[in-house]
């Protein structure tokens, strides 16, 4: 992937954006980022139906969440307004329930 994209700056020298759109200079739009998606979705042999741009911010997200990632730090880097919007990522992810337990249980098992 490296190797592609320094490939690419050398090819097309981007000044304001790292992807030009039609016209040099000019942002790649929506459409073109959608095209894009579809194209790399076909080459990848992906049949499943509904696959879009919007699914990479999904799996992000829920990845970020199975990691171990605070849903507060999801909420800032996804720009998310209200903290109920981030917290549907919680019923995405593939965390198992631990069982609960009592603060008491793990006072004297932490390094003082």
């Amino acid at each position: 992937m490296k190797r592609g994209l320094l490939t690419y700056l050398s090819a097309c020298k981007p000044h304001h954006y790292l992807f030009n759109g039609k016209e040099y200079g000019s942002q790649l739009s929506r459409k073109g980022v959608q095209w894009l998606m579809q194209d790399a979705v076909s080459k990848a042999g992906i049949k499943k139906k509904g696959i879009c741009v919007h699914t990479l911010r999904h799996s992000y997200a829920t990845h970020l969440l199975e990691d171990g990632l605070d849903i507060v730090s999801i909420k800032e880097l996804l720009g998310h307004s209200f903290l109920e919007t981030t917290l549907v990522y919680l019923h995405m992810a593939g965390l198992g329930r631990k069982a609960p337990f009592s603060p008491l249980d793990t006072l004297y098992t932490k390094e003082a």
